[in-house]
């Protein structure tokens, strides 16, 4: 018999910060379209109950008959779930409110922690062939935040450029370091993306200069620009590179696309010890 030949998984990114308005949802979307840019096929997961990174997809709340929670609670095939979007090669698997009981509804479940990673991981997702999923986190360390981890090989960390920036970073490389420890021995974190940066501002760079000596090479040097253009579009219900794709924001995100891809390319060229 020949030998079966093992189908390509994609790779799995967890985007998270238990801050809000840092930039998780926004940088799950615009990456993700910077990414479908160059000709991946990305699928974006959201795990967050307010649903945005849906919206701003233009998956309207009317159009979600099945979701994420679906997915996690009644275990339905991530196929039946996924939607595709007008960017070319991005789809979404879209949440709603449901999602706010999710924590209650999976305690009495022994898996509870594993039921991301099952679906993600399976062969059926495999099949769908995407070569990156992201995973737009909630803002807190929720259940659904160590799913989302338990079933990524990396953890992306969107950092605003903000007084007390670093503080609840600390808490965030716990929990990473825990699940690591526990649940998923080869989770490594992707990078910390600075954003909402303001250059005129002293504060952002004192943010960046703090974070770049205490986390060395694991920021990102590209930067997100605080971008008037950037906060306009998900009222649109599109990406900024769709929504305006000369703006800096536009250009920022494609510029971390590509940083991100040089980045893995480097770490499977090097030898393994």
């Amino acid at each position: 018999m020949p030998e079966s030949v093992e189908t390509p998984r994609p790779k799995i990114i967890a985007i998270a910060n238990q801050k809000g308005g840092v930039g998780k949802t926004t940088t799950a979307i615009n990456l993700g379209s910077a990414l479908a840019e160059l000709g991946k096929r990305i699928l974006v997961v959201d795990l967050d109950p307010q649903g945005n990174a849906s919206t701003g997809l233009g998956i309207g709340p009317e159009d979600r008959d099945s979701t994420t929670y679906d997915m996690l609670i009644d275990n339905m095939a991530l196929s039946e779930i996924v939607r595709k979007t007008d960017v070319e090669n991005l789809s979404i698997a879209p949440a709603t409110t449901d999602l706010s009981s999710a924590d209650i509804e999976l305690v009495a479940n022994e898996k509870r922690i594993f039921l991301l990673h099952d679906a993600l991981r399976s062969n059926e997702t495999a099949e769908l062939d995407f070569d990156y999923i992201l995973i737009d986190c909630p803002p807190s360390l929720n259940l659904l935040t160590v799913n989302a981890m338990v079933a990524a090989h990396s953890v992306l960390v969107p950092l605003q450029s903000e007084f007390f920036a670093l503080e609840g970073l600390s808490q965030l490389m716990l929990s990473i370091r825990e699940v690591r420890q526990s649940a998923n021995k080869s989770l490594r974190i992707e990078g910390v993306v600075l954003t909402m940066y303001d250059s005129r501002n002293n504060l952002s760079k004192q943010v960046e200069d703090d974070a770049r000596e205490n986390l060395g090479s694991l920021v990102f040097d590209t930067i997100i620009p605080r971008n008037v253009r950037v906060s306009e579009a998900p009222s649109f219900a599109m990406p900024v590179l769709s929504y305006d794709p000369t703006s800096r924001g536009s250009l920022a995100y494609r510029e971390l696309a590509a940083e991100m891809l040089k980045r893995q390319t480097i770490s499977e060229d090097e030898p393994t010890s």
